[in-house]
């Protein structure tokens, strides 16, 4: 049967951004609003989200060539290149010469009206939409000028697609944002809504953690099998502490 998939992928958060800090600034002071002077696609990493990334850009390049990665896919937003270029310029691919592609299909959820609100500030400015979450869950819930997180799945399934066609049988490295990990697990392992929900209330994604699957031709359908989830250890090694905070908005998210 012909291979579908790549040998290994890698989907990979962003390292800890300068609008993670903002957020927990806001918080911390009860306000409704984050604080931050970029659009969020241009939010920057922070200085600790610089050496996670270096960290585990340094713990893919003391693995033999074979299994770094060859491809990197890449979310649009300031904060995944960054992420992405630092790795690189550790080593952690295969060769100098892997191939880097940005992607918009792998941007983050977009929050619509809601963005740069905190919980304070969505329940104050926009209560009907709290309500609305509240009765239609975050899965399905969509703000005005925003997405669900169904649609966010609805654009991974062609970058899944595009994964299949063009890179099957490489290593691949996907990195984007923490409802995009979420959403990719919710496809390659068939989740239903109460799954990935119980999934995302039991931790968030860290920065720079790793979701690892690896191709299995011996097991289930001859897919992609979970072999990492939200793995830190890169960090721990490379001295980088590891952060979990929840992205700017996360309220909508």
């Amino acid at each position: 049967m012909e291979q579908r998939w790549p040998d290994t992928l890698w989907i990979v958060r962003h390292g800890q951004s300068a609008g993670n800090v903002a957020r927990d600034a806001a918080d911390a002071a009860g306000l409704g609003r984050i604080d931050i002077a970029h659009r969020d696609m241009d939010v920057p990493l922070s200085p600790l989200g610089e050496d996670q990334a270096r960290a585990l850009g340094r713990w893919f390049a003391k693995q033999p060539e074979h299994e770094r990665p060859q491809t990197l896919l890449v979310s649009p937003y300031a904060r995944a290149i960054a992420t992405s270029e630092l790795i690189r310029e550790e080593g952690g691919l295969a060769r100098a010469n892997s191939l880097f592609c940005i992607d918009e299909r792998l941007r983050e959820k977009e929050f619509g009206v809601l963005d740069r609100l905190t919980r304070v500030g969505i329940e104050s400015e926009f209560p009907e939409q709290a309500e609305f979450r509240r009765l239609l869950g975050k899965f399905y819930h969509r703000p005005p000028g925003g997405e669900s997180w169904c649609d966010v799945i609805l654009r991974l399934r062609s970058v899944l697609d595009t994964i299949s066609l063009h890179h099957s049988g490489k290593r691949v490295m996907v990195v984007a944002h923490q409802v995009v990990v979420l959403c990719m697990r919710y496809l390659l392992d068939s989740l239903t809504e109460e799954q990935i929900l119980a999934i995302d209330r039991e931790a968030d994604i860290a920065n720079c953690g790793v979701t690892e699957y690896r191709f299995r031709p011996d097991q289930g359908d001859g897919g992609l099998v979970l072999t990492r989830w939200n793995f830190t250890a890169p960090l721990d090694e490379g001295g980088a502490p590891v952060t979990v905070q929840p992205d700017p908005s996360v309220a909508a998210r």
